[in-house]
């Protein structure tokens, strides 16, 4: 079985030329990744995608096209950037446009990922709700404040809606390989080797080299082994480049655990068998004893104002902790009237620690200037614009030992200095939830998509049936 996998995630794009190179290889099924939380929070809490509309509605008018025109099934996983219902009704209704600009029609099935805080409540009091690596328990407060819950759903939803006759299938959250991964297990292929597969083209080409996930990889899965390669002449893959991608994102390098068990590893085998090619052998299953779904929740906790500014002075360097430390402290005196749970105040020095913050090793060095940002986050806009702005004009006049440069120790490359990051989310569930008996989750809604020559319609507005 061969399956294509057009780019990282629906709206990056991809050449049409590495496309049409892809569908040149006759393969049984068109998959495609949409979403992920690497972007944070914010997307899922709010609602919103984290990819362009025009974006995503150029990607999916070929594969819509190509699909429909060759009888293969479209899988779209993680709909929408986040999985929730607001994402899955903003890329049903580009899917529907697709439909309609292209002239094609199609079975659709929309798979909802979103979890009742109900239920949700109902396990937690029943202690069947636990952490998901360093995260603490789920509490009360936490999943009052929360704004949407999504559970990360493995291949049985797609393989669902393919029996039921979808030849699109649009899902809420999912396990990233699990579009890719559904069709060929139903055909009777190995999990393992399917799982596997998929989990090398969810990024699609970013297994290759050079990598990229804006551009296409194919899989031909067999019984005994599955081979991958780009379309893309000027791209190749190499046993470095797909054993890396498999230790992508992963804790464990034997062992990557999902919605429906564990791949194991273990005896996984590398094979170049061309000068782009690489054939992937040994890659096993384990069931999971019991049924545990992965949980993303997001909560609002305030409203961001920032400020960018850089530093030269080298013995303001020197004194750098010195500086945000008493900046804090001022800023704290200034506004004592409120708790210490209505602001946080940060500092982000860009090369010293920017990027890693206290695990920075070499904390020690520093270059000849620095970036900073100075972040606050309040109950507030208003109060984040205020609590900023004391803290910008404090460092930017603030003493320090040996300070010769007394006009001021920032340089601001903007006008106005302070920009509106507006509100700001955090994750408050990272857990997982056990699934039990009677659990009504993931079940497929079908609809007939697009019509000849008729107008755009959100999955809403479709014949239902």
């Amino acid at each position: 079985m061969r399956v294509l996998s057009p780019t990282a995630i629906l709206g990056y794009g991809y050449p049409l030329e590495s496309f049409e190179a892809g569908l040149a290889a006759d393969p049984d099924l068109i998959a495609v990744d949409a979403g992920s939380t690497d972007p944070g929070p914010y997307y899922l809490g709010a609602g919103v995608s984290f990819t362009d509309r025009a974006a995503v509605l150029r990607d999916l008018r070929p594969l819509l096209r190509a699909a429909r025109a060759r009888g293969i099934p479209l899988l779209i996983g993680t709909g929408g950037g986040s999985g929730a219902a607001n994402h899955l009704q903003w890329c049903g209704e580009i899917l529907c446009e697709a439909a309609a600009l292209e002239g094609v029609t199609a079975r659709l099935a929309t798979i909802p990922a979103d979890i009742p805080k109900e239920l949700v409540r109902d396990k937690m009091r029943r202690g069947l709700i636990r952490p998901l690596g360093p995260v603490p328990p789920l509490g009360e407060d936490d999943l009052a404040a929360t704004t949407a819950i999504v559970a990360q759903m493995g291949m049985a939803p797609f393989q669902k809606a393919l029996a039921g006759g979808a030849e699109v299938v649009l899902a809420g959250r999912a396990y990233d390989p699990a579009p890719f991964a559904a069709l060929p297990v139903q055909a009777g292929l190995p999990v393992g080797l399917a799982v596997h597969m998929g989990k090398i083209l969810e990024c699609a080409a970013i297994a290759a080299s050079p990598g990229s996930g804006s551009d296409c990889m194919l899989a031909a899965l067999e019984r005994d082994g599955f081979i991958v390669e780009p379309t893309n002449k000027a791209r190749r893959c190499t046993i470095t480049s797909v054993a890396a991608h498999t230790l992508y994102e992963k804790s464990d390098p034997t062992h990557l655990p999902g919605p429906d068990g564990v791949l194991d590893l273990s005896d996984c085998h590398f094979e170049a068998v061309s000068s782009g090619a690489v054939r992937v052998t040994g890659s096993r299953f384990v069931p999971a004893a019991e049924p545990w779904l992965k949980l993303e929740g997001a909560r609002r906790i305030g409203c961001r104002t920032i400020a960018v500014a850089g530093v030269r002075d080298p013995i303001m360097i020197r004194a750098m902790e010195e500086v945000t430390a008493g900046v804090k402290q001022r800023t704290a005196d200034n506004f004592r009237d409120l708790a210490a749970e209505d602001y946080t105040l940060r500092f982000i020095v860009y090369g010293r620690d920017g990027v890693m913050a206290e695990l920075e090793p070499e904390r020690g060095t520093a270059g000849h200037e620095l970036g900073i940002i100075i972040e606050v986050v309040a109950r507030s806009q208003a109060q984040a614009d205020t609590i900023c702005s004391f803290a910008r004009s404090t460092m930017l006049h603030f003493g320090y030992q040996g300070r010769k440069a007394t006009a001021g120790n920032l340089a601001f490359p903007f006008s106005p200095s302070d920009f509106h990051g507006g509100p700001v989310y955090r994750f408050s569930l990272h857990h997982l939830m056990l699934v039990e008996p009677g659990d009504d989750l993931f079940q497929p809604e079908f609809s007939d998509l697009g019509q000849p020559n008729s107008p755009p319609r959100s999955p809403s507005l479709c014949a239902v049936k």
